[in-house]
């Protein structure tokens, strides 16, 4: 049973929620009917409807506001994570199937911005979860710990291209620290949408950074996701970033289980981040685009792009530099989804030059 002081807080968030003008999906579709039945439900392990919507009913400026505590909270709470993915998915229903996995002919993509006029760097990444252990609300300290190791052991198998180091979060010495910031590689405790969602706890046990020689491969270890995998370089040649990304996930796949659902494709912590969970994204200038921002929002609706401020979600444009990707990640295979991204940058490398 659901205790009920938890049940008590659930009661006072929604009331608050209800009466707030807020924006999220978590508002639009937790009517009072879906939140009566979910309430009173837990998964496997432990997990109760205050740990999916946490995050979304204390911020009620959040975009989504709901997060999967484990694997079996997709289902389980399935009546507000389905509208939520269908609204955010663009059309995901939940009679809908995510396709197979299926990369494609990686030689198809091609540099972007061969003369290095608008692509300042690109970078492709996908987030994976390790089969047999829940997200972040849910771990304990030991299974944090457990987890780098794996994944620690697993990557120092790496090699050619991809042969680098892991570096753990505890114990990090200062020069380390600060050659991972200089980089830009060391993430930081989450933000207060991570943190009510209790994606924080035992920091920093557990987390770590993996990066290739060329520092052109990296691996977050347990910061939002279990897995976070980013292959990146400066300037445009998507294909060669998409290529290595490939390359590395075939490789640690042989080796760690992860977590897969044969509706809803590989799981993750944030339901903005399931089926391929590939995000395909360039820094870009496009100044002449950039002082009509409609005109720019039109051609990424157009596109399924995302817009986005240098630094990411909730940051500006410095010095004109967007941050664009793809927005679907869901009901397309990893190939479609980075060529939609391909095609949409294209596009605005040509208007931008026409301009």
């Amino acid at each position: 049973m659901v205790d009920q002081a938890v049940l008590d807080k659930l009661e006072a968030g929604f009331k608050k929620l209800e009466a707030s003008d807020s924006k999220s999906l978590l508002k639009k579709f937790l009517t009072r009917e879906i939140f009566d039945n979910l309430k009173t439900k837990k998964t496997s392990f432990g997990s109760t409807l205050l740990d999916v919507i946490q995050s979304g009913l204390e911020n009620h400026d959040s975009g989504v506001g709901i997060y999967a505590p484990d694997a079996e909270a997709y289902t389980v709470f399935a009546d507000l994570f389905d509208p939520i993915i269908e609204d955010y998915h663009g059309g995901f229903k939940k009679t809908d199937s995510h396709p197979a996995k299926n990369w494609g002919d990686v030689a198809t993509f091609g540099n972007l911005d061969p003369a290095g006029e608008y692509v300042v760097s690109t970078r492709v990444r996908c987030g994976r979860s390790m089969e047999g252990y829940p997200f972040n609300p849910c771990l304990t300290e030991e299974q944090y710990k457990e987890m780098e190791q794996k994944v620690s052991t697993t990557l120092s198998g790496l090699e050619g291209e991809l042969k680098g180091t892991f570096f753990p979060l505890t114990g990090m010495s200062k020069d380390v620290q600060q050659k991972l910031i200089d980089d830009h590689f060391l993430f930081k405790e989450g933000d207060r949408f991570l943190q009510t969602a209790n994606a924080c706890r035992f920091w920093p046990s557990g987390r770590g950074i993996f990066h290739n020689d060329n520092k052109t491969f990296l691996v977050w270890c347990n910061e939002e996701d279990h897995l976070r995998l980013i292959s990146m370089q400066m300037g445009g040649d998507l294909g060669e970033v998409y290529r290595r990304l490939v390359t590395a996930v075939n490789d640690i796949e042989k080796r760690v289980p992860f977590s897969h659902n044969d509706r809803l494709g590989f799981l993750t912590f944030c339901p903005t981040n399931l089926g391929t969970t590939v995000r395909a994204s360039v820094h870009i200038k496009v100044p002449k685009l950039a002082a009509n921002k409609a005109k720019l929002d039109e051609i990424a609706a157009k596109y399924n792009l995302q817009v986005r401020g240098t630094r990411g979600e909730h940051t500006e444009a410095e010095g004109g530099i967007y941050d664009i990707s793809n927005k679907r990640r869901m009901g397309l295979t990893e190939f479609d989804a980075v060529k939609e991204m391909y095609d949409g940058i294209a596009e605005l490398i040509k208007m931008e030059k026409e301009a």
